[in-house]
């Protein structure tokens, strides 16, 4: 298992099947498009990008499991595993606005060893092997080197069904809003950790997250420089539901503002 040669086949599968995805666009009607839970939305475009993304990853390595978004493929998880996200940021795709993503790392237990994350709208792809660095369209990347919270741009996503903590991500918000250089929401967590790695954004935060939003995007911020970690400052940040990533330079107090608002 070579996770360069992987890697290169990941992007091209990525590419290609992408290119499905952007042939779909605007196609939808809305009785194809299901309701998965609250503001959870699936089209068919999902589920044949993932049926696409599986059969092409077996080929890649037919040794691994599959954890998937849409379980078009048995989730038997294995020593080494497949974390795809066909599509993130449906909503987006569904109302045409141009920031969605495939996802897709391989990981070995708990670690990613390569990651994907191929952003339809610009049609960048960012991607990583665990200690050769983060790239975007194969140029390598870092994270910004600003040490002060005050001069970040930060990213995070909206609550948009675990209201739970509305309160304290609202108070957080506020805070961030006058001690920092701004505050944005894209609808794609992959993308907004993938332009962390890229030092579009000085970090990322938010919650009620699934594995497969995070997986790619957790290993791309770490080769380009950063940092991850949870709401607790702890490492249960793929399948913990929370993440906080950002640039190495600002994490500290970054990671410790939010774990102080957000505490439960």
């Amino acid at each position: 298992m070579n996770p360069q040669d992987i890697s290169i086949q990941l992007n091209s599968l990525c590419r290609e099947t992408g290119e499905f995805i952007l042939e779909n666009r605007k196609k939808v009607r809305g009785e194809q498009v299901e309701i998965k839970g609250l503001n959870s939305l699936v089209s068919y475009v999902d589920q044949e990008t993932e049926r696409r993304l599986v059969a092409g990853l077996k080929d890649i390595f037919p040794e691994a499991g599959f954890i998937t978004e849409e379980e078009t493929v048995g989730q038997e998880q294995k020593e080494w595993n497949w974390i795809v996200d066909p599509l993130d940021g449906t909503t987006n795709f569904l109302f045409d606005l141009p920031v969605f993503a495939i996802s897709v790392a391989l990981y070995h237990g708990d670690r990613a060893e390569v990651a994907a994350v191929y952003e339809l709208g610009q049609k960048e792809l960012f991607s990583a092997v665990r200690g050769s660095g983060a790239y975007l369209n194969e140029q390598a990347i870092q994270v910004r080197s600003e040490s002060e919270l005050s001069k970040a741009l930060i990213a995070t996503g909206f609550p948009y069904y675990d209201f739970d903590r509305l309160r304290e991500f609202n108070e957080l918000l506020s805070h961030l809003y006058t001690h920092t250089r701004g505050v944005r929401r894209l609808g794609s967590a992959a993308t907004d950790l993938a332009y962390v790695a890229a030092g579009r954004f000085n970090g990322f935060f938010e919650y009620g997250l699934h594995a497969w939003d995070v997986a790619a995007g957790i290993l791309l911020v770490q080769e380009a420089g950063g940092q991850v970690c949870d709401f607790s400052l702890g490492d249960n940040y793929l399948f913990g539901k929370e993440i906080i990533a950002s640039a190495a330079s600002i994490h500290p107090d970054f990671s410790n503002l939010i774990k102080d608002k957000m505490k439960a």
